[in-house]
């Protein structure tokens, strides 16, 4: 089905004028159909009166700025009630759609004038129920690397210890290992990745990595007018969903499930073992991880129960007791 106009027109703006990634156009995409499908259902714009017609099959080839206008918080309100109950979306999937409809009518109405007023100014972000990070334990890390030294294929063996030795002693994205170019790498212990907003930063290597990537350079052929580093059979840049694909082979075959692990679950390894043995404080670990808010990173001071323990049972006066107190007090005079 087509796009209306006015949707075309803001996902062009986002990606070329304000830089946004493809990824997150994308998102933005999904999540303005999903809306505007709701708006015909709403206001009973379903042509001709079709009944029962299935969610995606509504058309909205013919939203257009007259509709949009029309769109209050009321309505906003209603579509996020509609994304709970009928659609049972978490209230991490609605905050990232309440993100969508806040930036689409800001543009229409700061950008292009196209509205006097902005409907989803106020508009609240559901509240997250806060979790711990999932992640990968020391022991279940070293047992899936140790899964991949089996494969008996000297290519797709070295490539894959690679990547996933780069999630987890960096802590990167999928999206971000997927678009590294082979010049990315300066041979020594810095690699330059372009993370969220299209921002270019420089990620520091340790010895594994640097050996892994040089392991598999060794190995990776030499293919005109490819610049990616990591190459799929086909010799082509490895997509993000053959990535995935590789790293859930990978888990089952250690035993882990990839319902719940995932490369972001890598990433959050990545960071949880920094923080764990490495003492690495907060505003390391936003650099290191790219989070434009250390509000994000502080996910991870959280899942150290036995660092908390230790640091509460260090205190001098963790061992006062209300029967002994004055028995201290006194030697202490005498000293």
């Amino acid at each position: 089905m087509k796009n209306p106009v006015i949707l075309d027109d803001y996902l062009n703006y986002m990606e070329t004028i304000k830089g946004t990634s493809p990824n997150t156009v994308k998102e933005y995409f999904y999540d303005l159909r999903v809306f505007f499908k709701f708006l015909k259902i709403r206001y009973n714009l379903i042509e001709n009166n079709v009944e029962n017609i299935e969610f995606e099959d509504i058309d909205i080839s013919n939203i257009d700025i007259d509709i949009i206008k029309k769109v209050n918080i009321q309505d906003l309100y209603a579509f996020m009630s509609f994304l709970d109950k009928q659609k049972e979306n978490s209230n991490s999937t609605r905050s990232r759609k309440v993100a969508s409809l806040r930036s689409f009518f800001k543009y229409l109405a700061d950008k292009v004038n196209l509205i006097e007023k902005n409907p989803a100014a106020q508009l609240e972000f559901p509240k997250t129920d806060s979790r711990h990070p999932i992640y990968l334990t020391l022991d279940q890390s070293l047992n899936l690397l140790n899964t991949v030294t089996k494969n008996n294929n000297d290519f797709f063996r070295k490539r894959d210890f690679c990547i996933i030795t780069l999630f987890l002693n960096c802590g990167l994205r999928l999206s971000e290992l997927a678009n590294i170019d082979i010049d990315s790498f300066n041979g020594k212990d810095t690699l330059t990745v372009i993370g969220k907003g299209n921002k270019e930063r420089t990620v520091f290597l340790n010895e594994s990595c640097i050996n892994s990537i040089q392991e598999y350079l060794q190995v990776r052929p030499i293919v005109t007018n490819e610049k990616a580093l990591f190459l799929s059979k086909r010799k082509k840049r490895m997509s993000n969903r053959a990535i995935q694909h590789m790293i859930d082979k990978y888990l089952l075959d250690s035993g882990l499930d990839p319902s719940i692990y995932s490369t972001h679950k890598l990433r959050h390894t990545a960071a949880t073992l920094m923080y764990k043995y490495g003492n690495v404080d907060i505003l390391a670990l936003q650099e290191i991880l790219g989070h434009e808010s250390v509000s994000t990173t502080q996910i991870y001071t959280h899942i150290d129960d036995e660092r908390l323990r230790k640091a509460v049972n260090s205190n001098p006066l963790g061992k006062i007791l209300a029967d002994n107190i004055n028995i201290i007090q006194s030697e202490d005079n005498n000293d």
